[in-house]
């Protein structure tokens, strides 16, 4: 019964916020500019609304970019045309049509890998649909002005650490050698014994891939790619595609560029549902704790608000 209840509220929560976030089609259209910056995401129907109120909320802030779209397969043709309309003719691209060559297929592995391919011509920002933009972000304009990585941390101690360091801090009794364990914590119980011939000092961070700057210029997909055949080579292959294993590779590839920047957590945060500091700029409200009380719906009227 329990699993029941809180299942219908979160069929009404949701319902509530969507009835909420369509204000966000009532505000000016994002007007493109092809100035070096491109706001991306991996999107689909149901998140269609959500979404535009993530994006349009961070264009309001920076006032610079383009966007980019990553269909998941299931946009129609109404949802393409909201989308031109409300964002400015922005590209789509298709699932389908992304080569994840030795990499996973699913769990967002498309999504980091169109963005290694595309960070060549711009500097790529990764947004979430499930993330606010509550208020100035100088960190982020100063990040993407000056070409300089950045990633949200995944809490409010992360830090950039060795993979040595990394490793020491896991136990991979409680991870590695337990199947049922999230793969975030198996693969950094070993990453001691990952071999990356390209980094002579390799970093990681427990960051967030739900709010990500990569750096024009950068390093394509050759790092993502010899990481994921190392973790294949420890956790094996099918252990390795499970949901999780693409924001740890994002995670390795921030933490290893040049003065990647990691937001302070108290302006830039993951939504725990502990409150949200007045002077919260970013909130990324993840999926097990997004429709705990009102704290979504709020933060979303207060940005559609705010033009």
């Amino acid at each position: 019964m329990d699993r029941l209840a809180n299942k219908l509220n979160w069929l009404w929560k949701e319902r509530r916020h969507r009835a909420a976030a369509r204000a966000v089609l009532d505000t000016p259209p994002i007007v493109p500019a092809d100035d070096g910056l491109v706001l991306f995401s991996m999107i689909g129907t149901r998140v269609l609304l959500p979404y535009l109120v993530a994006v349009k909320s961070l264009h309001a802030r920076l006032q610079r970019g383009r966007v980019i779209l990553l269909d998941d397969g299931t946009l129609s043709a109404g949802d393409r045309d909201l989308l031109a309309k409300q964002l400015g003719e922005p590209h789509i691209l298709h699932i389908a049509d992304v080569d994840t060559g030795p990499c996973p297929r699913g769990g967002t592995w498309e999504r980091l890998l169109t963005i290694l391919d595309l960070r060549a011509a711009d500097y790529i920002i990764q947004l979430d649909s499930d993330t606010v933009t509550l208020g100035e972000i100088p960190e982020v304009a100063e990040a993407v002005e000056a070409n300089r990585s950045f990633t949200l941390k995944g809490e409010a101690d992360s830090r950039l650490l060795s993979f040595a360091e990394m490793a020491s801090m896991t136990d991979d009794h409680a991870y590695l050698h337990n199947p049922q364990a999230h793969v975030q914590g198996a693969i950094e119980s070993v990453l001691d014994r990952v071999v990356l011939p390209v980094l002579a000092s390799p970093l990681y961070v427990r960051g967030c891939s739900g709010f990500a700057g990569f750096a024009r210029g950068g390093d394509g997909r050759g790092l993502a790619e010899a990481f994921s055949d190392e973790a294949t080579r420890l956790l094996g292959a099918e252990r390795w595609a499970r949901w999780g294993s693409e924001q740890v590779t994002s995670n390795m590839i921030i933490a290893n560029e040049p003065d990647a920047l990691l937001l302070p957590y108290d302006r830039y945060l993951n939504f725990w549902d502990r409150g949200i500091s007045p002077d919260a700029r970013f909130v990324h409200f993840i999926g097990t704790c997004r429709y705990r009380g009102s704290a979504y719906i709020d933060a979303t009227r207060v940005a559609i608000s705010a033009g």
